[in-house]
């Protein structure tokens, strides 16, 4: 049994992903595990991609190893995943399977992005093991690591695996008209964009949305700017927010793109997601931490291909607004009525910046910050900018620090349980809990003079 491990991280032989598989390799003498460091040396293959080529021919397990970045892979995983498909990368009907590490912010989507793209490749997918990064110092962990592996073996021995759905036919697509734009125009809209010369399709929406909109609009376009490289993880802005690299993002960042009244993401679906490009983008916007600093700032999609068949990416869109704390003004799509998709995107992009709506959280939002307030607060001697944020904005809302609402439930718990006093109480437990919010209506009509 070979397995290859194509290692995600930036950090090659020092990610802390990877030392969950070193422990399996110790466990396991009879089989072999070969490590493929893609992560470390994208830029390697990116010009090369034979040692991969190789090495996917003598496989019978690929197992992806890689730490969650921002809902997905690290943007050189991603990459690493376009020049396979670019390369045609001989794998269909190999095994695959993925282990990732992080605190559980988002590992779902992370994992659905491999699944997708292995099953694109034609390949057997086995399963996944979405770990704590800490999982593997605790024998819980280890346990799990090893239940995981035995499960996988069993599987390839049974030749079980998830079906791989039908490849569907290629989308139609209505491209955007150009109509003259508006006479007036106020505030500032940025439309950030990864916009190659040949997507004409993405053009003309941009172009579209650019006459409609009620605001003022330019364009950054991301597509050819000097990355120097993915986010490798260095911590080097954990205390003050400076990005080790020297290549001008984080300027871009603070003073074209954030300063806006609103922000327009614009792209073509690739490989299930925004492409590789937005991947750094987004990955190197760690130089501002796991702070919201757009906070309350109206965010736009204009998105080019079959969004509708992309489950996962939609989860992706829709939770980084609700994390971020953006209302999500809609997303223009050319799928189907692309002209007013686009014009009501604008609309109600403008109708959000004028009155500043914002919209209060759902499950991703509040979910989400939890797993980040707690993690911050956990590491704030090395994070120190994140924590005078979150202490500033007061997203340290443990509850247990609410012991009033706590005695008030330990009074009422008292009551519940004591079968005379809840029957003296009768009705007058419900009156009780609704008198906060008759105080708030008899309120509402005093200011509106309702008797």
């Amino acid at each position: 049994m070979h397995i290859l491990v194509i290692n995600g991280s930036p950090k090659g032989d020092s990610s802390i992903t990877l030392q969950t598989v070193r422990y399996l390799e110790i466990l396991h003498p009879e089989l072999s595990f070969e490590i493929l460091n893609v992560g470390a040396k994208i830029s390697l293959y990116e010009k090369d991609f034979s040692d991969p080529t190789a090495a996917f021919q003598r496989a019978d397990l690929l197992l992806f190893s890689y730490p969650v970045y921002t809902f997905l892979v690290p943007s050189q995983l991603h990459r690493f995943i376009e020049l396979m498909k670019r390369n045609s990368a001989s794998v269909e009907g190999k095994y695959c399977a993925q282990l990732s590490t992080s605190k559980h912010f988002y590992d779902i989507t992370a994992n659905r992005f491999i699944k997708d793209n292995c099953q694109d490749l034609g390949m057997k997918y086995l399963g996944a093991l979405s770990a704590d990064m800490d999982d593997l110092t605790t024998p819980s962990g280890q346990k799990n690591a090893e239940d995981f592996l035995a499960f996988i073996l069993w599987n390839m021995k049974k030749e079980f695996f998830e079906p791989i759905p039908q490849k569907l036919p290629k989308p139609e697509l209505h491209r955007a008209s150009v109509p003259e734009p508006r006479a007036e125009k106020s505030g500032d809209v940025v439309i950030v964009a990864d916009l190659a010369s040949e997507d004409e399709e993405l053009q003309a929406m941009i172009d579209r949305f650019q006459a409609v909109s009620p605001n003022q609009t330019r364009l950054v376009n991301i597509h050819d700017f000097p990355f120097k490289g993915g986010c490798i993880s260095c911590f080097n802005c954990a205390s003050d927010g400076t990005c080790i690299y020297k290549d001008g993002f984080s300027q871009l960042l603070r003073e074209n793109i954030q300063t806006a009244d609103a922000i327009v993401i614009a792209f073509t679906i690739c490989d299930h997601s925004m492409g590789s490009v937005f991947k750094t983008y987004d990955d190197r916007q760690f130089c501002n931490g796991h702070r919201t600093v757009t906070m309350g700032k109206p965010f736009g999609y204009l998105v080019s291909g079959a969004l509708s068949r992309e489950e996962n990416l939609r989860t992706v869109i829709e939770a980084r607004a609700q994390v971020g704390g953006n209302y999500l003004a809609g997303i223009g799509s050319n799928e189907a009525d692309t002209d007013h998709s686009i014009d009501a995107m604008a609309e109600r992009l403008a109708y959000a910046v004028e009155h500043s709506y914002v919209q209060p959280s759902n499950f991703y939002g509040v979910g989400g910050m939890k797993i980040f307030r707690d993690l911050i607060w956990l590491m704030q001697g090395l994070m120190r900018a994140d924590h005078r944020f979150y202490k500033s904005h007061g997203q340290y809302d443990f509850p247990q620090k609410k012991t009033g609402k706590m005695a008030a439930m330990y009074l009422v718990g008292a009551l519940m349980n004591n079968q005379k006093l809840k029957q003296k109480a009768g009705s007058k437990v419900t009156e009780g809990m609704l008198a906060p919010y008759t105080k708030v209506l008899n309120q509402a009509k005093k200011e509106k003079g309702i008797s």
